[in-house]
């Protein structure tokens, strides 16, 4: 009859692990994995639950004393197979993304400012007797508009190509070699502290966004080329934001994601998110409703409204998606 300390020690060296490695993937002491092989305690369900998964065996099978047989095991007499992270792919891909978090939150700030040379020179246009064309004003924003797109989708390109030998750390399961879940976590409370830190000043910032919109209402409501740059202003504003909150939550995510934390733990990874697909489409109907209504209407004037409105509803998308999200897994 084997005791459930004698089928510990079986799996773990048929694993080719150390008491030090299994502590690390159960996110326990060494000391109490050697309690458990030393038949001195028994783990607590959840933590039953978790060796159950990470051996491919049957709760029963490391329960029960009187079931020994190996047929007991979940799907084959063989450990399953996960691709394990060693350190230097770790080490490479926080790199990768601490390098990249920057290029993509400057590339959504070059899109944040895309529209204001059409809004300016839109403006310029209406106030200006004689002066500058509509037709030419809207064209010349136009190109400037797809430049700063231009050049942000290379930058999101370029980003994306340089953490694609990565992408099955957010999408499939894994684990990691000795060492690694220690040091992730390590870093990962450093940066705690920064990005609250991070995220309050971008929200303070995005928050003061608003304030020329107000200034510009308030000193002279009726003059649409002042209110053009009050508004230019805000964008600028809500785009430093922006990259603050981008920097941030792409760092952040990357310790989440070595460790299989948050939505992409293990279980959230059996079934994909819809976020990323709701946030593109969304920004890519406003884009198209502003552009399509501003040129139809040539009511460049007015149409900014468009993005104000998309902003402020953004936030409560993302609530949204995220708790619908949560409720199909």
């Amino acid at each position: 009859m084997m005791i459930f300390a004698d089928k510990l020690i079986l799996l773990r060296k048929k694993a080719g692990w150390s008491q030090e490695e299994l502590a690390e993937q159960m996110n326990v002491t060494r000391q109490s994995v050697s309690k458990w092989e030393g038949a001195q305690s028994v783990p607590d369900l959840d933590k039953m639950i978790r060796l159950s998964e990470l051996f491919g065996v049957s709760t029963d099978y490391l329960l029960k004393d009187e079931i020994e047989q190996a047929e007991h095991i979940n799907s084959s007499n063989d450990i399953p197979s996960l691709k394990r992270v060693s350190m230097e792919e770790a080490n490479a891909f926080l790199s990768v993304k601490s390098r990249t978090a920057k290029t993509i939150a400057y590339a959504a700030f070059l899109c944040i400012l895309s529209p204001i040379a059409l809004l300016m020179l839109g403006a310029i246009s209406e106030s200006t007797a004689g002066g500058l064309n509509e037709d030419i004003a809207g064209g010349i924003g136009m190109i400037i508009l797809i430049i700063f797109v231009a050049i942000a989708a290379v930058m999101f390109i370029s980003s994306g190509s340089k953490t694609a030998p990565f992408a099955y750390l957010e999408k499939e399961k894994f684990e990691t070699e000795y060492g690694v879940s220690g040091m992730v976590k390590e870093r990962k409370a450093k940066y705690k502290d920064l990005h609250t830190k991070n995220n309050i000043v971008g929200t303070c910032v995005c928050i003061s966004a608003l304030i020329p919109l107000f200034v510009g209402a308030i000193i002279d409501a009726d003059n649409d080329l002042f209110l053009m740059a009050m508004l230019s202003f805000s964008f600028l504003i809500a785009g430093v934001g922006v990259i603050y909150f981008i920097k941030t939550g792409i760092i952040w995510a990357s310790y989440e994601k070595l460790l299989q934390e948050g939505e992409y733990s293990k279980e959230n990874k059996e079934k994909p998110s819809i976020a990323a697909a709701v946030y593109t489409a969304y920004w890519v109907i406003t884009t198209a409703v502003y552009v399509g209504y501003s040129l139809s209407s040539n009511n460049w004037g007015q149409s900014w409204v468009i993005l104000v409105v998309a902003g402020v509803m953004f936030p409560a998308i993302v609530a949204i998606t995220n708790a619908f999200d949560k409720k199909s897994k």
